[in-house]
């Protein structure tokens, strides 16, 4: 009997762990729901509003939790770690857009221009400052760079070892702060040969459907064209046809009068003899 009830107590164990089981995967899940596309949006352009911050500052958890308060205040609860993980995959899948034309990456990736405007900002920012010079130029550009590599790899401490070693960098000379500035101006321009390069592809494409539209455009004109003259020769045979037929109606009418006149004249002969 009492190994009766152990089994009857185990198996009751057993159905009740079963019956929890997909309670917890539901609850898991609502916890964390997907991203909408306008939840994406919306957290892209809080990020924007913030990426002159991102730059000027080496440890961002902050910056996070703030970017999590405001996504609750429009209504979207997601934390501060699930905002960075958000964004690093935001990026990843961005740097992977690199060599696609710029209408296959709409359609694969919705938030392209989302990201491209923030680049091109960050980009523009570092360039007027390096344009206009001063003591804040350099430490504007180390900021777009460290910025840059901490979007790759966004982690405290490595953004803490990377300010460390900029920071010796700053006493150690001229050779590594010109290195910085030749790291800067191979990322700038990489960047901007990746900005031709999509332009020129942009145009090619363009150009191709303009040159297909107007081949288009001209098969249909020479159709119309073609119809339009087979509609004259038609309407042309049509009228030679009338005229012709006019002409018989005509010969027929001076054959019949004729005729009546010439039996008239017999009859009134006949009547004066």
């Amino acid at each position: 009997m009492e190994g009766h009830h152990r089994r009857h107590h185990h198996h009751q164990q057993q159905h009740l762990q079963q019956q929890q089981q997909p309670v917890s995967v539901n609850v898991e899940a609502d916890r964390f729901p997907q991203w909408s596309v306008q939840e994406t949006k919306d957290f892209l352009m809080i990020r924007a509003e913030l990426d002159q911050s991102f730059m000027e500052t080496k440890r961002n958890k902050l910056l996070w939790e703030v970017i999590s308060t405001r996504m609750r205040e429009k209504g979207y609860n997601r934390s501060a770690e699930q905002c960075k993980c958000k964004w690093k995959n935001l990026f990843t899948r961005y740097k992977g857009c690199g060599t696609v034309d710029a209408e296959t990456v709409r359609q694969q990736f919705p938030f392209y221009d989302e990201l491209q405007a923030i680049f091109t900002a960050r980009m523009q920012s570092v360039l007027c400052s390096e344009s206009e010079g001063g003591g804040a130029t350099g430490s504007k550009k180390k900021a777009a760079q460290a910025q840059l590599s901490s979007d790759e790899e966004d982690d405290t401490e490595e953004n803490e070892y990377s300010f460390r070693k900029k920071k010796k960098g700053k006493t150690g000379g001229g050779s590594s702060s010109k290195s910085g500035s030749i790291n800067i101006k191979e990322m700038l321009e990489d960047f901007m040969r990746q900005q031709l390069q999509m332009e020129m592809q942009w145009r090619e494409a363009l150009e191709s459907r303009e040159n297909e539209r107007r081949m288009k455009e001209m098969e249909w004109r020479q159709t119309m064209e073609a119809l339009e003259n087979e509609r004259i020769m038609m309407e042309r045979r049509w009228r030679e046809r009338e005229e012709q037929r006019r002409i018989r109606e005509e010969a027929r009418a001076e054959k019949r009068d004729a005729l009546i006149t010439a039996l008239l004249n017999k009859l009134r002969r006949e009547d004066q003899m």
